[in-house]
């Protein structure tokens, strides 16, 4: 009766059973990932977008290898305990064929057909009725590869200033999303299954795999990289053996990303990921995970698209932090490293970033790095950007800076002082200004003797530098003089002698 079925519905020549199919995307509704489930969506098989020259392989009808044996529309209750696992395999071939979902009203019928598989697959998996045999991981493995792991479209970003997604730009949705996210559902589910063998599964779902898999983290899809972050972190916890593996394997998307392309949609989502991976490691910190950090975290600040991925990012500083407070004055040495100089929105990033590694920081840590940050804090207090002086001002209301600085204000309250004497007499914004006043009268009330010792220090300062100014526009004004008395003519001789060197010219006498 299938076969007949099949029969009758219209073939494509073999050719454009080889064509490769669409990767395109449109609009849509966003889903997200959550504990073992993936929300769906109900975007129907297709809906419109532009056309690409990139394709899909599609193909009109199954071809037979998918009705050998067992029909695959039969439901598993309507077999045998013995048949479902060739059912199982079958209806997992059904699935490996690929449509392209640039036309809605193309292959509907088959589309439909494997809609219907992927939520039997999702069922039975979901039941856990029986141990997964080889053969049914092998043709598991095979069916998710051919439908998630492909190629995408030119990035249509690629002249814009930064890299990856920002929060003005409106995402891209991938027209087959429809089946791609059942495909990850059951992914999902085959993962967290307690019937997957793990020693069993390490075996298909390899190196290669996972490579692959984290290639598709750069979908400009966020429904897609949603479904990924938590895939992945399944795939983490599960396979104990590939953890380095996948450790290093997002190591290097980071550098290549910091460090070559400055381009890739998904290291908001990957830092989510490895947020929780960081937390669940055992103290003390093996070398290869401070590695890891100084490498690959802290060089993740200098690109400008770093708004998109912050808030992830300063968690898993922060993690390092509270794992193993030794690493704060690293961390902060590395900020400052890649402290921005003409980017105001980005400074200012940098100065909530730094607040909370503050709050995690030691008094000993804090005090091998005072000198340097506190004069860059006393930069950006100066700034002409207002929301950037702001921001730096604002870290005296928290009370751990606070109690870091009463700690260490001899050294601290003469590297800011002239900062803030600078900005009471001449900054130009009012809310500055009053911050400003604030700030000083905390640290007057600190300690009013050092504090009215940096003040007299800074006006005899203020007086040297006014004294060297006069004198050197005096010496600039004698020379002006002497220069309108004796001005050159175009046949005045000027001897030069060349001032050589001491040890070239003993060599010569």
């Amino acid at each position: 009766m299938w076969k007949q079925f099949l029969s009758k519905l219209p073939r494509k020549s073999s050719k454009s059973d080889c064509a490769s199919d669409s990767a395109h995307n449109h609009p849509g509704s966003n889903a997200s990932s959550s504990g073992n489930s993936i929300q769906r969506t109900n975007s129907g098989n297709a809906g419109p977008g532009r056309s690409t020259s990139v394709k899909r392989m599609s193909s009109a009808v199954f071809p037979s290898s998918v009705v050998a044996g067992i029909e695959p529309l039969l439901s598993f209750k309507d077999v045998s305990n013995t048949e479902k696992q060739n059912l199982f395999i079958s209806k997992l071939n059904l699935c490996s064929v690929v449509f392209d979902f640039s036309d809605p009203n193309k292959n509907s019928t088959e589309k439909d057909m494997k809609r219907q598989a992927l939520l039997d697959l999702i069922d039975f998996v979901n039941s856990g009725t029986s141990r997964f045999t080889e053969p049914m991981i092998s043709a598991s493995c095979k069916m998710f590869a051919i439908n998630l792991f492909r190629g995408f479209p030119p990035n249509y970003r690629s002249n814009s200033s930064c890299g990856g997604e920002t929060e003005e730009e409106e995402p891209r949705f991938d027209p087959a999303w429809s089946h791609l996210q059942l495909v990850y559902e059951l992914l999902l589910k085959f993962i967290a299954s307690s019937s997957l063998d793990a020693k069993m599964g390490k075996k298909f779902m390899d190196h290669s795999f996972i490579l692959r898999l984290l290639e598709l983290f750069d979908s400009e899809d966020p429904r897609e990289r949603d479904c990924l972050k938590t895939i992945l972190h399944r795939i983490y916890g599960k396979f104990m053996v590939h953890r380095p593996f996948i450790r290093k394997a997002v190591s290097n998307i980071f550098y290549r990303f910091v460090f070559e392309t400055d381009r890739h949609n998904g290291v908001a989502e990957l830092l989510e990921v490895f947020g929780s991976v960081i937390s669940g490691f055992a103290l003390p910190l093996k070398e290869e995970h401070k590695i890891f950090l100084w490498r690959a975290l802290i060089p993740l600040h200098k690109p400008k698209s770093v708004g998109v991925y912050l808030q992830q990012l300063t968690y898993c500083v922060t993690q390092f932090i509270e794992k193993e407070p030794k690493l704060a004055s690293s961390v902060i040495r590395g900020l400052l490293k890649y402290w921005p100089v003409t980017n105001g929105q980005k400074e200012v990033m940098f100065l909530s970033e730094l607040e909370e590694v503050l709050e995690a920081t030691s008094v000993v840590e804090f005090q091998k790095c005072m000198a340097p940050l506190f004069r860059r804090i006393g930069f950006c207090v100066n700034s002409s950007h207002f929301q950037v002086a702001e921001r730096a001002l604002f870290l005296w209301n928290n009370d751990h800076v606070m109690s870091l600085v009463a700690q260490n204000r001899q050294a601290i309250m003469p590297l800011i002082f002239p900062a803030l004497e600078k900005n009471s007499q001449s900054h130009w914004n009012q809310a500055v200004l009053n911050l400003t006043m604030n700030v000083r009268k905390m640290l007057s009330e600190m300690d009013e003797e050092l504090f009215l010792a940096c003040q007299r220090k800074f006006e005899e300062d203020e007086e040297n530098r006014v004294a060297v100014e006069e004198k050197r526009k005096k010496a600039w004004e004698r020379l002006e003089i002497a220069a309108a008395f004796q001005p050159m003519t175009g046949n005045t001789a000027v001897l030069v002698r060349p001032v050589m060197a001491p040890a070239i010219a003993a060599t010569l006498t």
